[in-house]
């Protein structure tokens, strides 16, 4: 008899030892997947969209968080065929194409490839066209740039790349690094969401969506399905339910979402939700991905005309973002929480746009009160809908452990923030918009002390 139990638990331990062994292959399959598809995309839009070099792009951006495998990681730049194929000792391969105009994509197994829309948009307006770089003259303003490109800890590099200055619409400051210029497509990273947050704005100015309206997703029709009554209000308000999809985890929902799904939507929208709608704030790029769904769908039939002229016409031309690229999957979605390229004079010009209250030359294109709107604050959190507000500067952002708002800024600031340093800040009250962009992986930006420093300057200015 103890025998025979002996037997049993010792098969049931085999079983639960080849199951754990399976599941930590699985898994670092996956883990090594995500590394190589990170690599490739970053490195075909360095390459093809920013015109950087691309063995520089990835010892600055992608190297630091892959030193365990750097050595076995291998990738190559094919010019001619526009994409970069990245893999680790051969295995894990991971392959990114460029399209003009679209950016670069990640192509999985032997999905097809769609072929651009060929949407061609008018002739974009030529605000802030300065051929050389404004560099300022004021000493006070070249001492914050200054502080703002310097490398205080050269072990943890901040990497400033770009800084743009806009006052009363004026550029009046701008710098960037070597490699970079005014005309240079930088990464905005969760930037994305607050342009993904404009163009839900767009279309609620043509009637054609209501932020109180429950989210137009097919998969969440049922009745008894608990997505069924989150609203566009609560995805854009990071309040939808869905859960915190950034955490340290190599195989969190936001990583399988960007580098293992050709159709980053359709897999959002199976993720359970953690809480019910309404009631806990938690990061979601899985929201984001669902909103430019929703956004495209609502300026059409959804195909991929209506992305790129809902894009690129509706909001890129009037602003004169005339180096903006809203990247999509292979399903033809915009990824709305994260990849948008733009200059950083086209994303202080959409800062612009926020300061004008959704208005640009003289023609209003989000909603009265959207901006108001979308620096409100969501549950006592420093999150608005689509924007970090300057409201809460106690306590940090859960799971991060970052702090909220920039406590040297002004209340009224309100911001646009990505991974890694990008930034687009509005200040009201100063008529001020700065954009700030760089690959700052382990490092403080100084945000708040450019911002401190630009509004000093401009007071110093100002004094008689």
């Amino acid at each position: 008899m103890v025998a025979r139990k002996f037997k049993i638990v010792a098969g049931t331990l085999l079983v639960i030892a080849i199951a754990a062994a399976v599941s930590i292959k699985v898994l670092a399959g996956e883990s090594l997947s995500i590394a190589t598809s990170s690599v490739s995309r970053s490195l075909c839009d360095g390459a093809f969209l920013s015109h950087v070099d691309p063995d520089r792009l990835f010892a600055e951006e992608q190297l630091p968080n892959m030193r365990s495998i750097g050595w076995a990681l291998h990738y190559r730049v094919d010019r001619e065929k526009h994409e970069v194929r990245a893999s680790v000792l051969g295995a894990f391969g991971a392959r990114a194409v460029y399209r003009e105009g679209l950016g670069c994509v990640l192509v999985h197994g032997d999905a097809t490839l769609p072929e651009s829309a060929g949407f061609k948009a008018e002739p974009i307006a030529s605000a802030f066209a300065e051929a050389g770089v404004v560099e300022p003259t004021d000493p006070a303003f070249r001492k914050v740039l200054d502080h703002a490109f310097a490398e205080p800890d050269p072990s943890q590099p901040r990497l400033t790349k770009a800084i743009v200055v806009l006052h009363d619409g004026k550029l009046i400051a701008e710098r960037y690094a070597s490699g970079y210029g005014p005309d240079t497509p930088i990464w905005g990273h969760s930037i994305s969401k607050s342009i993904t947050s404009a163009l839900i704005g767009i279309l609620v100015q043509q009637g054609k969506l209501r932020v109180d309206q429950t989210a137009p997703i097919a998969a969440w029709a049922s009745p008894q399905d608990p997505h069924h009554a989150v609203t566009i209000d609560e995805l854009l308000r990071m309040d939808s339910g869905l859960p915190f999809d950034e955490t340290d985890g190599p195989v969190n929902p936001m990583a399988r979402m960007f580098f293992l799904e050709n159709d980053m939507a359709r897999y959002a929208a199976t993720v359970p939700l953690d809480h019910p709608p309404g009631t806990t704030w938690a990061y979601s790029n899985l929201g984001y991905v669902l909103l430019a769904r929703i956004a495209v769908n609502a300026a059409g039939d959804g195909g991929a005309v209506d992305a790129e002229r809902l894009v690129r016409a509706q909001l890129f031309a009037p602003l004169g973002m005339r180096h903006a690229v809203f990247e999509t999957d292979l399903a033809g979605t915009p990824v709305g929480s994260s990849h948008v390229y733009a200059s950083a004079r086209d994303f202080a010009r959409f800062g612009q746009l926020y300061l004008d209250d959704g208005v640009v030359n003289g023609r209003r294109i989000l909603p009265e009160g959207w901006v108001s709107y979308s620096h409100s604050q969501t549950l006592k959190t420093g999150y608005g809908a689509g924007f970090w507000t300057n409201l809460v500067n106690e306590g940090s952002v859960p799971v991060w452990d970052a702090p909220w708002g920039i406590p040297q800024a002004p209340k009224d600031m309100f911001y646009a923030r990505g991974a890694f340093g990008q930034y687009i800040v509005i200040v009201p009250s100063e008529h001020l918009v700065i954009a700030r962009l760089g690959i700052s992986l382990h490092a403080g930006t100084g945000i708040g002390d450019l911002v401190a420093g630009v509004i000093a300057a401009l007071h110093q200015q100002s004094q008689p």
